[in-house]
C-alpha cells in the first residue's frame, strides 16, 4: 500500500502493478474536506484495479511458483500465509511433533541465567496525534492496540481471558485490563480456541486456525481447573499427542464431551477425565492424515479442515459439523450422523443455508442460551473466487433451535454495507475477508440480540431483521472524521481495530459487557450499549493498556534519540504498522500504517527510519514521520516518502522482503526481490529510481535474506519457494555491481535444501559469515535434500560452508547476530540461543516463552541485544549478561 495515507487497507485494494503510479499525492485529492483525503480519480482506480484482480490469485495456502500479488488484501494475506508457511515446511511436509520435540530440546539446553527486559510493555496508541504523516493510519479511531487476539472468554465474576495469536493466554480480574500471562509454561503460545465449560474450567485449544500469514501450529488442548488463580501447565493436556501439530478452530461442549474442530478433522474427548486418547469423530479424507497413504501429498494440510460444531442442546446426539477448506474442495459441506452411525453430508432440508461444496467454506455457529435459536455465518468459496466485493455467503438463523434447520438467511454483504459500514466501495465490502474474520455470539438473556464479526463488528437486536455496524472498520470516509490532532478522530467515536476473530460476553460489577478480539487486541462495550444516528457504537473501550503485550513484530530498529537522550526503538508489525518508542515516551506511537515488514533505523539518529510495508514497498523519513496532518492542505509538508525499488511494482519480491544496511557504510542499503538492489543515499533517498539493480537472481527467484559489510554483499534466494520443486541458493558480489556470482550449494546436505533465512557477517572480516536455515531437519521434513542443521559458517566468502549446529535444537532459525566479543546469537521460532567464542555448544538465552524471534539486532553501542518477537513484543538484554 504505497499511496498517500491509510496504507492499511485502501491501497491493498489496488493492483501491485498500479502502486508505482499512486505514490505521489494526487493532484485532485480532496484537501481536508469531505472526510476523505483521496480524490475520485484515486478511489475509482482502486476499485477498477480490484475488479480486474478477481481470479488472478485464489486465496490459498497451496501457492504456485510465483510470488506475484494482485493487490486484494484477502489475496495478500493468503499469499503471506503461503510464504510464511513454506519457510518452515519446504521442501516437503513437516511431520507432527516437530515443535514439541524442538521445545523439549531447547528446554534441555543449559541456560545463560540472564533475564530479558520487555521494551514494549506500555500502551501503543495507533491514533497518536504526533504521527499523522501521509503513510500513517493515525486518527482512524482504533486507539490503543496490541497484537492479534484469536479467541476470547469471559465469566460473570469479572474475569476475562484473551487468547493471542502468538503470545499466549492472558487474564484480567477487573473486567478487562491489568492483564497477566497465564500460559507461559506451555510449548505453544498460539491460540486457536478458548471456552469455559459449565464447571467454570477454562479450555484452551492451541494452534491458531485463521489460515493467515503467520498462524502457528499448536501442541494440543489444555484445561485450567481454576482459571481465576491458576496458570496453564503442560501436565493438564487433554488426551495424548493426537492433536499435536494441528490447529483448533473451535471447542464445543455437549453430551459429556468436548468437541474440537481442527485442521485434522473433528475430534471428541470426555470432559470428566483428561486421560485417554482423543477420538477421531470425522475426517472427510483420512488418507491425508498423518500416517495415511497420502500424508506426504502437498495438499494434505487442506484436506480435513473442520471449522465448527453445532450441538442441539435439547438432544446432544444431534450434531452438525461444518467442514471445509475456505478456498473450496469437494468435501466442503455440513455433515451429520445417520441412522447407521456414519457421518454423511447434508444435501437438502437446510433451507437457505447452502448444501453444495461451492457455497460452504469457513463457518461459525452460535446458539441462544435458551436453545430457541441457532445462528450461523457462512463464507463461500465460490464468492471468494469470483466476487470482487465479498466472500460472504450470508448470516443465517434456525428459528427451530435445531442445527439441522431449516435455516433462513438474515443478512448479506450488501445489507451489511448499508448498516453504517465503512466498507461501501466496490472492491472492498463486508465479508471480503470472511475466510479470515469471523465471530458470532448471542446475548444469554435475549435470543434475538446477536453480535457478529467480520472485518467490522455488527449488532442486531431483532434476530437479524436489522443490523448496525457498531464497530466500523475505521473512521476514514465518515463525515465526522478529521485528521486534526486536536480533534483526534474529529467528532467520530472510537471504534475497534478491524479484522474480528474472537468474542465473549461477561459481567463485571453487575453489568454485562461484550468483549471482542481482533487484529488490534481486545475491546469492550456494554452489552446493550449506545449508538449514534449512524448505528456506530459510542462506548467502545480499548483494553490494550500496555499490560498485555502480544505485538507481532517482524523486525526491530534501534537508533540514538538525539532529542531526549537514550535510544529510539522501532519495529514493523503484523497489521499494526510500525511502532516508534522514543526514550522519553510513556506511550508508543505509530508512524507508519499497514503491515510493517523489515525496518532500518540509523544507529546515530533514531528518527532516520526506513520501513517496508510488503513486497518491498519502502517508506523513508528523517524526522520519525512526525506530522500534524497538514500535508492534506499542503503537499510540501509531507515528511515521509515512498522509495520502493522496481521489484515492488512487478510483484517480484516476497511478502516480507529483506532489507539491510551495509555494516560499515550505513548509507549503503541492500534490498532483495528478484534483483539485488543497492542505493547509496541512505535516509536522504527520495525516489525508487535511486535504486540500482546490481544482480538478477533469475526468473522465479526471490531474495530471502541479504547482508553487506564493507561493500561485500550476500543474498539468499528461493524459487520455486513452495514444496513443489523447492530450490534455494546464494549469490555473492559487491555493492558496486562487480564480482557477482552464484555459489554452488549441492543438495547432499552440505547446506540443506531448505529456506535460507539470514546472514550474520563478522564485523572484523567480511569473508567470515554465518547462515541461518529455517524449517526442520530431515527427521521431520519429508522432502528432497532437507538435510540436517540450522547454523552454518563460511570463512571464504560463502564458497564453502561448515555445519556448526552441534546441539542446536531442531527448530526453525530466523536471524543471527555476531556479538562484539565474537559470539553468535541466533533467534529461533522458540527463543534465542547463543554460542560463546571458542565453544562449539549452544546455550539458551534467558527465559522467553515459546515465542518466535524473527529478528535480532544490536543497539548503537553494541552493548544491548534486541529481539523482535512475533507475539510478545520487543525484548532487550545486556550482552555482558550472557556473552
Amino acid at each position: 500500500m504505497s499511496a498517500p495515507i491509510r496504507r492499511r487497507r485502501w491501497l491493498t485494494i489496488c493492483a501491485i502493478t498500479a502502486s508505482a503510479a499512486l505514490v505521489a499525492i494526487p493532484a485532485d485529492a480532496a484537501p481536508g474536506g469531505g472526510g476523505s483525503p483521496f480524490g475520485p480519480r484515486v478511489l475509482g482506480q482502486l476499485a477498477a484495479d480490484r475488479e480486474q484482480s478477481v481470479g488472478a490469485l485464489t486465496p490459498s495456502l497451496k501457492g504456485d511458483d510465483g510470488d506475484g500479488d494482485d493487490g486484494n488484501e484477502s489475496d495478500e494475506i493468503a499469499e503471506g500465509a503461503d510464504q510464511y508457511a513454506e519457510a518452515r515446511t519446504s521442501p516437503g511436509v513437516v511431520a507432527p511433533g516437530a515443535y514439541g520435540a524442538a521445545w523439549q530440546s531447547l528446554s534441555n539446553l543449559p541456560s545463560t541465567g540472564s533475564s530479558w527486559r520487555n521494551v514494549t510493555n506500555l500502551p501503543y496508541n495507533s491514533d497518536d496525534p504526533r504521527y499523522r504523516d501521509v503513510d500513517s493510519n493515525s486518527s482512524g479511531g482504533s486507539g490503543n492496540v496490541t497484537g492479534r487476539m484469536a479467541a476470547m472468554a469471559a465469566d460473570d465474576d469479572g474475569y476475562v481471558y484473551a487468547g493471542s495469536a502468538g503470545g499466549g493466554v492472558w487474564r484480567s480480574r477487573s473486567g478487562g485490563g491489568h492483564w497477566h500471562a497465564i500460559s507461559d509454561r506451555l510449548p505453544a503460545q498460539s491460540t486457536g480456541a478458548l471456552a469455559l465449560d459449565s464447571a467454570g474450567r477454562l479450555w484452551l485449544g492451541t494452534g491458531e486456525a485463521t489460515t493467515n500469514a503467520d498462524a502457528y501450529l499448536g501442541s494440543g488442548v489444555y484445561v485450567l481447573a481454576d482459571p481465576h488463580h491458576g496458570t496453564f501447565s503442560s501436565r493438564a493436556r487433554v488426551g495424548g499427542d493426537e492433536l499435536e501439530s494441528t490447529t483448533v478452530h473451535q471447542l464445543r461442549f455437549g453430551g459429556g464431551k468436548v468437541w474440537a474442530a481442527t485442521s485434522k478433522g473433528v475430534w471428541s474427548h470426555s470432559t470428566k477425565t483428561l486421560k485417554g486418547a482423543w477420538k477421531l469423530e470425522f475426517a472427510p479424507n483420512p488418507e491425508f492424515l498423518p500416517g495415511g497413504s497420502e500424508a506426504a501429498d502437498p495438499d494434505a494440510p487442506y484436506k480435513n479442515i473442520a471449522n465448527d460444531i453445532a450441538i442441539d442442546p435439547k438432544n446432544p446426539n444431534e450434531v452438525v459439523l461444518a467442514v471445509g477448506w475456505r478456498s473450496g474442495d469437494d468435501y466442503n459441506g455440513f455433515y451429520t450422523k445417520g441412522a447407521g452411525g456414519t457421518w454423511t453430508r447434508i444435501t437438502s432440508g437446510l433451507g437457505d443455508l447452502p448444501a453444495d461444496p461451492d457455497g460452504v467454506g469457513n463457518v461459525t455457529f452460535a446458539r441462544s442460551a435458551d436453545g430457541s435459536r441457532y445462528y450461523a455465518i457462512d463464507q463461500s468459496p465460490e464468492q471468494l473466487n469470483t466476487n470482487p466485493d465479498s466472500g460472504l455467503e450470508g448470516f443465517y438463523v434456525s428459528k427451530s433451535g435445531s442445527p439441522t434447520g431449516p435455516w433462513t438467511k438474515i443478512a448479506d454483504y450488501q445489507g451489511l454495507a448499508a448498516s453504517g459500514s465503512a466498507l461501501t466501495s466496490s472492491g472492498y465490502m463486508p465479508g471480503v475477508q470472511a475466510w479470515y474474520n469471523q465471530f458470532l455470539t448471542v446475548d444469554p438473556s435475549d435470543p434475538q440480540h446477536v453480535y457478529a464479526g467480520l472485518e467490522e463488528v455488527y449488532e442486531s437486536k431483532d434476530g437479524g431483521g436489522t443490523w448496525s455496524t457498531v464497530g466500523p472498520y475505521w473512521n476514514f470516509g465518515f463525515s465526522c472524521w478529521s485528521i486534526d490532532p486536536a480533534k483526534q478522530s474529529g467528532d467520530c467515536n472510537q471504534t475497534t481495530h478491524s479484522d474480528q476473530h474472537g468474542v465473549a460476553i461477561g459481567r463485571y460489577h453487575g453489568k454485562s459487557f461484550v468483549y471482542v478480539g481482533n487484529d488490534g487486541g481486545v475491546y469492550k462495550r456494554p452489552l446493550n450499549g449506545r449508538q449514534d444516528t449512524s448505528g456506530h457504537a459510542t462506548d467502545w473501550t480499548s483494553l490494550n493498556d500496555g499490560t498485555i503485550d502480544t505485538l507481532q513484530y517482524y523486525s526491530v530498529g534501534i537508533g540514538r534519540d538525539l532529542d531526549h537522550g537514550g535510544v529510539s526503538v522501532t519495529g514493523g508489525l503484523q497489521d499494526n504498522g510500525q511502532s516508534v518508542l522514543r526514550s522519553n515516551d510513556r506511550v508508543m506511537g505509530s508512524n507508519f500504517g499497514g503491515d510493517g515488514g523489515d525496518t532500518l533505523t540509523d544507529p546515530a539518529n533514531g528518527c532516520n527510519i526506513a520501513e517496508e510495508y510488503v513486497y518491498l514497498s519502502i517508506q523513508v523519513t528523517q524526522n520519525c514521520a512526525v506530522n500534524d496532518g497538514s500535508w492534506i492542505d499542503d503537499a510540501s509538508k509531507v515528511t515521509s516518502y515512498n522509495v520502493a525499488p522496481a521489484d515492488n511494482a512487478t510483484g517480484e519480491a516476497r511478502f516480507i522482503a529483506p532489507l539491510a544496511a551495509d555494516a560499515k557504510s550505513p548509507s549503503t542499503w541492500i534490498a532483495g526481490g528478484r534483483h539485488v538492489w543497492v542505493q547509496t543515499h541512505g535516509y536522504a533517498i527520495r525516489s525508487g529510481d535511486e535504486w540500482t539493480s546490481v544482480y538478477d537472481l533469475g526468473a522465479g527467484h526471490t531474495a530471502t535474506a541479504v547482508a553487506a559489510s564493507g561493500g561485500k554483499v550476500y543474498a539468499a534466494w528461493c524459487g520455486p519457494c513452495n514444496n513443489q520443486g523447492f530450490a534455494r541458493g546464494i549469490a555473492v558480489g559487491n555493492a558496486d555491481g562487480t564480482g557477482w556470482h552464484d555459489i554452488t550449494l549441492p543438495v547432499d546436505g552440505t547446506v540443506p535444501n531448505r529456506y535460507l533465512s539470514g546472514f550474520a557477517v563478522d564485523p572484523k572480516n567480511a569473508d567470515h559469515v554465518f547462515l541461518t536455515v529455517n524449517g526442520f531437519s530431515r527427521q521431520w521434513t519429508e522432502g528432497p535434500g532437507a538435510g540436517v542443521g540450522h547454523v552454518f559458517e563460511s570463512k571464504d566468502g560463502g564458497t564453502t560452508w561448515k555445519d556448526i549446529s552441534k546441539n542446536f535444537p531442531d527448530v526453525p532459525a530466523d536471524s543471527a547476530v555476531v556479538t562484539p566479543n565474537g559470539g553468535l546469537a541466533v533467534g529461533t521460532d522458540l527463543g534465542v540461543v547463543y554460542r560463546t567464542p571458542g565453544r562449539t555448544s549452544w546455550q539458551r538465552v534467558g527465559d522467553l516463552p515459546a515465542v518466535a524471534v524473527l529478528q535480532l539486532k544490536l543497539g548503537p553501542d553494541g552493548s544491548t541485544l534486541y529481539a523482535a518477537t512475533h507475539g510478545r513484543g520487543i525484548y532487550s538484554i545486556k550482552v555482558r549478561a550472557f556473552g
